[in-house]
């Protein structure tokens, strides 16, 4: 078992008390009553049956009558679904823009139990302190917050500027504390398959403490999908086609099916389970990136799981899928995953198993959230004053640091030039490369709303270095303004779109006051901010709290002419060059299909 402080009374710890309980010596501190138990072990529904509580622990599944004592609280299901709790098995907290807590408050109502964060975001702003800032937030939750240690801070050395860097040596030490359950998804595979000495380190390090090395491999490639895993790296959440999936779990690889606010690969993926035969027990649910509105309005892992049966996956196999699955893959299964004799007593009860209605959250044995509230909610943390200042741009940035100046030589005799152009794909991670031609006006190449062009910077933000690289992007529609963000995967500098260059610099110098967050702008004046003041990634009000804001400039976005669903997590990722097939950093376009730096404009 993987040691972290979030579980309470090891087993060894509390054995001569569980068989107490179970055989009827001492009384049990928790009794459900009459429940029909989904027992994930087996894949069988048992009506009537009962579940006996102690140290935090299940002590007893059968009929716990005899463990009733004067003080045991019994509640009673009446012929409800018992489930275990729910595991996120790959999640960034920073994605909620909420702190650990607040994050806590939001998906333990719908079911969630525990979540295996990966918290490269925060990383990559504050380095070795963001990652106690989250170890620290974590302790004493009723939610258990796993944390893989980022292995990729930056996530490619040669294309990203960051706040902090890790090596090897900095990740062995935070495998060995307490919390740390592995390793963060290991983004950088052309390292690994390629044998770079650090990526194999950071792998070696978890290997030889016996932890899980999490992955992130989007490419089809089966050699090079052998290669990635024989380096032991167990599952991967960036499978975007059924066939891909159905190759890694043949591998034994855990395919983590994201179901995320932006990115929907539940229905492409279920069909490697319901158009086959194969065995599930290598498919887990994710969530990977959810934002306040989803966690509000539709849920977590519930909500996921819903979307999985409406898959026409069996509910079932679906409630395997993010409880004893998840559990196996991080090697836990001694402890989470299952309602079973001293397994940890993190339990649901459901009204309707295919609606996936949670109706009771117990954490630990007792009953933490009931009918979508939590009973005690986990108070506000204080966050110390280094998170809050990460907005290392000392001057105002100016209409000129946004103007794309067309190159000697690319010109062509009717006055355009051909731009790579980043395209989007509405709800997917990935992008296109196009090639389009642009019109040249006074030496400059301005966007084009009606190609649906805007023009794209990513200006560097953490050490003060000047770097803006510039490009542009089609597919989010808009006709006028411009928008901001520094939650920009992985890097997280501040990222821009826009039709014109002053609209984009008063969205640039907007969050530059503020400390980092979300802005959109028409016409030179804010129309809607969102302030993220915790790394320019997160803030201290709750989800419905942030949630508001976040409608506020989701409307903003519809106001300038753009229609996708969760624009703004979109544009979150166009700095990522991890993800295929072209991305833009603060030093320039980078071609992730083949690895390397390419320039904005094709020269004949």
């Amino acid at each position: 078992m993987n040691k972290t402080h979030d579980i309470p009374n090891d087993l060894y710890q509390v054995t001569r008390r569980l068989a107490a309980v179970a055989a009827g010596r001492e009384p049990a501190e928790t009794v459900i009553k009459n429940a029909a138990l989904v027992n994930v072990n087996t894949g069988e529904i048992l009506p009537g049956t009962d579940v006996a509580a102690a140290c935090g622990r299940v002590a007893l599944v059968g009929d716990a009558s005899h463990t009733v004592g004067e003080g045991t609280l019994v509640y009673d299901a009446a012929g409800a679904y018992l489930t275990p709790g729910f595991l996120d098995g790959h999640m960034h907290v920073e994605s909620g823009m909420m702190t650990i807590g607040e994050y806590a408050n939001a998906v333990i109502p719908h079911g969630t139990t525990a979540v295996f964060h990966d918290p490269h975001e925060i990383a990559n702003v504050l380095g070795a302190k963001g990652v106690d800032l989250m170890l620290e937030g974590g302790k004493g939750l009723p939610l258990r917050c796993f944390l893989t240690m980022p292995s990729c801070v930056p996530a490619v050395p040669r294309f990203d500027d960051t706040g902090a860097a890790f090596s090897p040596e900095i990740i062995a030490e935070y495998l060995d504390k307490d919390g740390v359950c592995g390793l963060g998804e290991m983004m950088n595979y052309p390292g690994i398959i390629g044998g770079e000495d650090a990526a194999h380190a950071a792998v070696a390090e978890t290997l030889k403490r016996g932890k899980t090395v999490t992955g992130h491999y989007p490419i089809s490639d089966l050699r090079d999908m052998n290669a990635y895993i024989s380096a032991g790296i167990s599952c991967c959440h960036e499978t975007t086609l059924a066939a891909d999936a159905l190759a890694k779990m043949r591998l034994g690889m855990y395919v983590q099916i994201r179901e995320g606010s932006a990115w929907h690969d539940l229905k492409e993926l279920s069909k490697a389970i319901t158009e086959t035969r194969a065995d599930t027990r290598f498919a887990c649910l994710v969530s990977d990136d959810a934002h306040p509105q989803t966690l509000i309005t539709r849920g977590h892992m519930d909500h996921i799981i819903r979307r999985a049966i409406e898959c026409g996956i069996n509910p079932i196999t679906a409630i395997q899928m993010a409880t004893i699955n998840t559990a196996a893959c991080f090697g836990m299964q001694r402890d989470l995953g299952s309602v079973s004799p001293g397994k940890l007593a993190d339990m649901l009860i459901l009204s309707d198993l295919e609606e996936v209605r949670v109706e009771k959250v117990f954490a630990n044995g007792r009953l933490a959230a009931e009918n979508g509230r939590m009973l005690s909610p986990i108070p506000r943390a204080e966050i110390p004053d280094y998170a809050k200042h990460t907005m290392n741009i000392p001057r105002p940035l100016t209409e000129a640091d946004f103007i794309i100046q067309a190159p000697a030589g690319a010109v062509k005799s009717d006055g355009t030039v051909t731009a790579r152009v980043i395209e989007v794909i509405e709800l997917r991670v990935g992008t296109y490369e196009r090639h389009i031609p642009m019109h040249v006006i006074n030496g400059a190449v301005p966007a084009d709303p009606a190609l649906d062009v805007c023009a794209l910077a990513v200006v560097e933000r953490h050490k003060n270095t000047g770097l803006i690289g510039r490009g542009f992007v089609k597919g989010f529609g808009i006709k006028t303004g411009a928008v901001a963000s520094t939650v920009a995967h992985d890097a997280h500098n501040l990222m821009v779109v826009g039709t014109n260059a002053r609209d984009m610099a008063a969205a640039a110098n907007a969050l530059r006051e503020a400390g980092g967050g979300m802005a959109a702008v028409r016409d030179g004046a804010v129309i809607a901010l969102l302030e993220l003041p915790i790394a320019g990634l997160m803030c201290e009000h709750d989800a419905r709290t942030v949630a508001a804001r976040v409608a506020t400039l989701d409307a903003a976005w519809k106001t300038l002419g753009c229609a996708l669903g969760s624009p703004f997590m979109t544009m979150a990722l166009l700095a990522l060059p991890v993800i295929p097939e072209l991305r833009l950093t603060a030093r320039g376009l980078v071609d992730v299909t083949a690895f390397e730096a390419v320039g904005l404009f094709l020269v004949s």
